[in-house]
């Protein structure tokens, strides 16, 4: 029996599932958006007044969640099209956040960030993204553009994945200036979530 994800259509059910149904062959994540922010909500409580990056937005579920507790400005990226504009449509509803979603393709490099200039954010997420990257980047390349994510980020970089990418998200955070202060085991066996945050200069 599948698992239909809240908000699946009645057409889509007709059809015996959808892309809402979240074991869907053609499904591109896998988990509803509170199941891949197990272990990140303490960011939340710090989303007032901030400024905030989810690099992998998916539709911008997670983005939406920092929008409504406060964060100041909104900005997401994908490789999905389609999704990129269920997110703009979706933050359409909220005139007073600043909100930017752009296509990118990560396997580009930094580069491909170019839309949203060169700023960095209070809160940079990297979410159920970087085991995708590692199957198709070489390790140079994905540590690079981790550690140039990590100099975006001013105060906080969330990340969640597997336990194995650990050592290398530290080392190429820790070169960027971030020092890991927050490990939670609460989702998915062998799927940690991690927050690391700025030293003080």
């Amino acid at each position: 029996m599948s698992r239909v994800a809240a908000g699946m259509r009645w057409q889509d059910e007709a059809q015996g599932g959808g892309m809402m149904d979240e074991l869907h062959p053609r499904r591109r994540v896998m988990g509803l958006h509170d199941i891949r922010f197990d272990g990140l909500s303490d960011l939340l409580l710090r989303a007032s007044g901030s400024s905030v990056i989810d690099i992998g937005c998916n539709r911008g579920h997670v983005a939406y969640e920092f929008a409504v507790n406060g964060a100041r400005l909104v900005h997401g990226c994908d490789i999905d099209a389609a999704s990129i504009q269920a997110a703009r449509i979706w933050f359409s509803e909220l005139p007073h956040t600043m909100r930017q979603f752009e296509v990118v393709d990560l396997t580009k490099g930094v580069s491909c960030l170019t839309p949203f200039g060169p700023a960095g954010y209070d809160i940079v997420l990297l979410i159920g993204v970087y085991h995708k990257l590692k199957r198709v980047m070489k390790h140079e390349d994905l540590s690079q553009l981790v550690g140039d994510l990590g100099r975006r980020a001013l105060t906080y970089f969330g990340w969640n994945g597997y336990v194995e990418d650990l050592v290398a998200m530290d080392k190429a955070l820790k070169a960027a200036g971030l020092k890991r202060v927050h490990t939670s085991e609460l989702a998915l066996p062998g799927r940690p979530a991690a927050i690391w945050k700025r030293l003080k200069q």
